[in-house]
């Protein structure tokens, strides 16, 4: 078994694609329409289906928002460096939530994004290999 993809419902498809692929660096890598059902899918993800994990953004027609819930946690990406992570989402327009620093109680260094639906994106600071 693998993990194939995380289902994110938005409300403006345009907008998370923009967000997902200018301000995070990810690739759109396909979408579909259901006209019979009246949703869009949008598949964005680092590389293809076939070897990594990616997120399926789901834009039901006429839904602009969603609450949330208190059950949703956040979506974690690796990065090489989180502080320059976190210069290169904000010049790209991105909303850090979280400035970056070691997470309380210990010296992992992360930060926190919020995509355009309010979806919290942790940042991870990329642990040397020794």
């Amino acid at each position: 078994m693998r993990l194939l993809h995380t289902m994110l419902r938005v409300g403006n498809l345009e907008r998370s694609i923009e967000f997902y692929t200018q301000v995070l660096g990810m690739q759109l890598l396909r979408q579909s329409e259901n006209t019979e059902y009246k949703y869009t899918l949008a598949f964005v993800g680092y590389g293809p289906e076939s070897e990594h994990a990616v997120l399926e953004l789901t834009y039901n027609w006429g839904v602009d928002s969603y609450d949330l819930g208190s059950a949703y946690g956040h979506i974690a990406l690796e990065v090489d460096d989180v502080y320059q992570a976190c210069d290169d989402i904000r010049s790209r327009g991105g909303v850090i939530s979280r400035e970056p620093g070691p997470v309380k109680g210990g010296k992992t260094e992360i930060a926190f994004v919020k995509d355009p639906d309010g979806y919290a994106i942790e940042l991870i600071q990329k642990k040397s290999q020794r």
